[in-house]
């Protein structure tokens, strides 16, 4: 027992334990008060549990605003995204991994340099084109223009690089193509990382506000994010309604992160051991 204890550190317990207790509150306070009455929300003090529960709060989110087309567009744009950007930043990865060509430290370079351009200013720019391209009010012009991510590429090339070198080697000398390598070779050996990247870049998406509001002017076409803001205006003073709502809109998320969650520790992981 006394072993035990000298290989806990308590103080560093403590404060993890009261940071978990801080970040997992708001979460137990919104599924909670997605159930409560209005009268239990205005409640001082404040009831953790409601005095009946509300099921028709979630019920009434639908009524308010076309919430199940808007959850339709996030969750197909969000797929679609995601898929388009990981395709092209394996490949985009694997290439300046593996290929030798002219100016690849260059573009790699070029390529991190994006990250630090504010997103703001490439709306303006990104508008017009879509905007001559006649995407405005559709699928594609919410998608295409945020598939490319130079973090997702950067990313994927500091795994890839771990890889060793005697692999590709033994692949070549088994007649294997750059496609055979990139898809017997560096994706097996990289899902962790791969998965992490996923993670990220549908995170990203289906939180996405100010595109989708830009290249959309018909409510067919927004997405949840947008839908949320619609909710606020109708029902501004019933909590428990957005509630509902927030509950509704961070289950996709916490569904792929439950599917993916041995693959984003297992490469934070790796990262360490790497380091």
């Amino acid at each position: 027992m006394a072993s035990l204890r000298k290989k806990i550190n308590i103080p560093v317990f403590l404060f993890l334990l009261a940071g978990s207790v801080v970040m997992i509150f708001p979460f137990v306070w919104m599924i909670f008060s997605s159930f409560k009455t209005v009268a239990d929300v205005y409640t001082y003090p404040p009831k953790w549990l409601p005095s009946s529960w509300k099921f028709t709060n979630y019920k009434k989110v639908f009524q308010m605003i076309p919430f199940g087309r808007y959850y339709f567009n996030s969750i197909f744009t969000s797929v679609a995204q995601t898929a388009i950007q990981l395709a092209l930043s394996v490949t985009a990865a694997y290439a300046l991994v593996v290929l030798n060509f002219p100016g690849r430290k260059f573009l790699y370079t070029l390529i991190r340099s994006t990250m630090f351009v504010p997103t703001v200013v490439t709306l303006i720019p990104l508008y017009l084109l879509v905007s001559k391209a006649g995407m405005i009010d559709t699928y594609a012009g919410i998608i295409l223009p945020q598939v490319l991510s130079a973090f997702t590429i950067f990313l994927l090339v500091s795994f890839f690089s771990s890889i060793p070198t005697i692999l590709f080697d033994s692949a070549k000398l088994d007649g294997c193509g750059y496609y055979r390598i990139l898809s017997e070779v560096v994706i097996p050996n990289s899902k962790s990382s791969i998965s992490t990247a996923m993670l990220f870049a549908f995170l990203g998406h289906w939180k996405s506000y100010t595109w989708p509001l830009i290249v959309t002017n018909k409510a067919i076409y927004r997405t949840l994010p947008i839908g949320m803001k619609y909710l606020v205006q109708e029902s501004s003073s019933e909590y428990q309604i957005m509630m509902a709502a927030a509950v509704m809109a961070i289950l996709p998320v916490l569904i792929v992160y439950l599917f993916f969650e041995k693959q984003l520790v297992q490469s934070i992981t790796l990262t360490g051991l790497k380091a």
